[in-house]
């Protein structure tokens, strides 16, 4: 740490920020649109991007289930303790619930639209899908939601950047594809969305539609730029999301939905589990204290586990 001379003012920090992001498109726009931000709150200070590619791009075509957890953040939080980045920009629902010693989420944003959107050639809502549709997904959560609710619809495994998935609905092998409305919004793709899919019967992705910045835990610069980014509302409906996803355990791989929304001081928990067939489906909606989120994710849990999911849980567990 610098030493200055007694009486003398410590001059502020003028270094450019480093600001570490997957290249992909949708990547790059919600970066910037985190920098917008930031070089409006802070004009004397220069932002930069630094792409750094991950494992989840390195393999575009693998099934995303296969590949573990933090496909798309590990390489990122190994260039942020390293000194090469300053803070990241990330897609919350891609981060593990259990960050690296030494990061810590320095600003979680406020949510976008949470919901998952159907694109399809034919412009029509999930229940006009004719028989037989060819439904693209690789989340393991909407396709078990999908066969769920349309269990005569084919789904296919689909993969690639969202104009990618979007040029493949258009051509020979599928007919549409379900993404994140957020990340269609965000591309200026909203007039692509057939229907945006119900919140109680296609519960997102814990932590869908968030923004979040990682930063190291010792960084106290890097936090106090980022402190006009918070969204406490936000931050205790993720932190209910994401205590429900350690409650099921860190290596669990069944479809998983979870959607927390504040209203006050009063939380509402929305939750699934299902198989990946999507022959077992359980969903539940719990109501707790917005200012305890961990309570609120272990009741909803419980409701769960007393409807019946406690034995497909423990099977996805062993």
């Amino acid at each position: 740490m610098t030493q200055h001379p007694p009486g003398s003012t410590p001059q502020p920090d003028r270094r450019p920020v480093l600001v570490g992001t997957r290249g992909s498109g949708l990547a790059l726009c919600q970066t910037e649109e985190v920098l917008e931000r930031l070089r409006t709150l802070n004009p004397q200070r220069e932002f930069h991007t630094v792409t750094i590619r991950t494992q989840g791009d390195a393999a575009p075509d693998a099934p995303l289930a296969g590949l573990g957890r933090g496909i798309f953040v590990k390489e990122i939080e190994g260039a942020i303790l390293r000194g090469e980045i300053d803070m990241a920009v990330h897609s919350l629902k891609d981060m593990p619930t259990a960050l690296p010693e030494g990061l810590t989420l320095g600003a979680v944003c406020r949510r976008a639209n949470p919901s998952d959107a159907l694109v399809n050639r034919w412009g029509c809502r999930l229940g006009e899908l004719p028989e037989g549709a060819r439904i693209g997904t690789s989340s393991p959560r909407r396709a078990s939601q999908l066969r769920s609710l349309r269990p005569d619809v084919q789904v296919l495994p689909i993969r690639g950047n969202v104009d990618t998935r979007l040029r493949k609905t258009r051509g020979d092998d599928y007919d549409g594809a379900i993404l994140a409305t957020a990340g269609l919004e965000r591309l200026g793709l909203q007039d692509e969305v057939a229907e945006h899919l119900s919140i109680n019967d296609f519960v997102p992705a814990p932590g869908q539609g968030v923004l979040a910045v990682e930063v190291r835990s010792e960084d106290a610069g890097a936090r106090a730029l980022l402190s006009a980014l918070e969204h406490h509302e936000t931050r205790r409906s993720i932190t209910a999301e994401r205590a429900f996803l350690e409650a099921l355990g860190g290596g669990c791989q069944v479809p998983v939905g979870a959607y927390a929304r504040c209203d006050q001081e009063t939380m509402v928990l929305t939750l699934y589990l299902g198989s990946e067939d999507g022959a077992q489906a359980f969903r539940t909606k719990v109501r707790g204290r917005a200012s305890n989120p961990h309570e609120t994710a272990l009741d909803g849990y419980q409701r769960l586990v007393e409807q019946g999911a406690g034995a497909l849980l423990a099977e996805a567990r062993r």
